[in-house]
């Protein structure tokens, strides 16, 4: 086993010290966050730091960088309180990934990555068209995190949408045959594999 200590991590290059902590906590869902402005300019951008927080009421949290630099996502969640989450997929992989690069607030990145915006009554924010499984947030709370100055966005969803097919009597989704991908780092992805499915655990 190779041993990686707090000095070693202190002195990699700053893209190398992103990459190897975006992965020590295995994949995790690559998203395309659709939101929009009060001018209704539309953004897109992708995240990997989706997590669900809690079934009833339905809560997702998103973490966001510090916004020392403009964040167009943070901004626009801000204003309007709402915004989509989008699962990406295979066929629409490149075009998530190019969504990363730095637009000024004038592009959006629908046009730009060539997809899609979809809108639906009463969610101002717009969905992926091409994504399989989308849902819609509004915005409950932001969760400052003083330790490096992120900032955790928890929206409750207020929308879902996905193919009839791949949705389960027992509320389960299919995400493999939907093709919902997985990322670590900045441009590493993950095809899901079948599910394994247990029982619920009971004391043995």
């Amino acid at each position: 086993m190779k041993s990686i200590y707090l000095s070693d991590f202190e002195a990699m290059d700053n893209l190398a010290r992103v990459r190897f902590a975006n992965s020590l906590p295995g994949p995790k869902p690559i998203c395309l966050i659709g939101s929009i402005d009060a001018e209704g300019r539309t953004n897109l951008a992708p995240f990997s730091t989706v997590t669900h927080l809690g079934s009833n009421p339905a809560l997702i949290g998103l973490v966001s960088r510090p916004d020392l630099v403009e964040r167009h996502t943070l901004s626009n969640i801000f204003a309007t309180r709402s915004y989509t989450i989008n699962h990406v997929h295979l066929e629409i992989l490149e075009a998530a990934h190019h969504c990363s690069a730095r637009y000024p607030r004038e592009m959006s990145e629908f046009t730009a990555a060539g997809l899609t915006p979809h809108f639906e009554k009463n969610v101002a924010a717009p969905f992926v068209a091409e994504s399989r499984l989308r849902f819609a947030l509004e915005l409950e709370e932001t969760i400052s995190i003083k330790s490096n100055g992120t900032i955790l966005i928890i929206g409750k969803v207020v929308l879902a949408q996905l193919p009839a097919e791949h949705y389960g009597e027992d509320g389960s989704i299919d995400l493999t045959a939907l093709g919902s991908m997985a990322s670590t780092a900045l441009d590493t992805y993950f095809e899901l594999g079948p599910p394994i499915r247990l029982p619920y655990a009971k004391p043995r």
